[in-house]
């Protein structure tokens, strides 16, 4: 009977251990996602993974929360010698909480597998729902430049406007807020790697669903 105690008390032990570790991750805390509430006004061009990270850092400190590190969910395609930067590796590691207090993922495995980002919880950071598909106008593509995994592109064709520089002909990868398109499949409800835009253009991403949005993670 003593063996089968031990191993009845270690079992106990392990499933307490496993609900601490689940309870470390609160499901409320402060603002460390938004998408952002405008975009550079040129279209796709973003002034670079710099400019966009400024944007972002600006947009936080409007609302508040301008202290922490803030990137931009954009990666950069190979050009050359210069190697390509993922998304996913810019963002810091978790949790992240919409303007709500709402928990969207907690690391970055959650983030791109099982995340908790739809119309009402992507939000800007000021606590605004964004348009989706089905409101006037469509704004749900959101740019990303990646793979469902976060991670960039090949360099050719380039899907990042080249590399958040071009303002005219060109494309980008996007993905839908507010998990919605045309069909049901898998491509259709990505938040991070839907399809590419028609071009770089503030009219030609208003043309495919878009207006020059991208998703901003508090890094730190």
């Amino acid at each position: 009977m003593r063996p089968i105690q031990i191993v009845a008390r270690t079992t106990a032990v392990a499933a307490v251990a496993l609900l601490a570790g689940c309870a470390t991750v609160p499901s409320t805390g402060p603002l460390s996602f938004f998408v952002t509430s405008v975009g550079s006004g040129k279209g796709a061009d973003l002034g670079g993974l710099t400019g966009a990270d400024a944007h972002c850092q600006n947009l936080a400190m409007t609302a508040g929360a301008g202290k922490r590190q803030w990137r931009a969910y954009l990666s950069n395609s190979a050009v050359q010698t210069t190697a390509a930067v993922h998304a996913r590796d810019r963002i810091g590691k978790g949790p992240w909480y919409n303007a709500k207090g709402v928990l969207i993922a907690a690391n970055v495995a959650d983030l791109h597998n099982g995340n908790n980002i739809t119309k009402v919880t992507a939000l800007t950071e000021t606590g605004a729902v964004v348009n989706g598909r089905g409101d006037t106008p469509n704004m749900h593509d959101v740019l990303t430049g990646s793979r469902p995994d976060g991670t960039a592109l090949s360099p050719n064709p380039n899907m990042t406007c080249g590399n958040w520089t071009q303002s005219g002909d060109g494309a980008a990868i996007v993905g839908h807020h507010d998990r919605t398109g045309l069909s049901t499949d898998p491509w259709a409800l990505s938040w991070n790697s839907s399809h590419q835009s028609r071009g770089c253009s503030m009219d030609q991403l208003k043309a495919s669903g878009g207006a020059g949005l991208f998703y901003c993670f508090a890094a730190d």
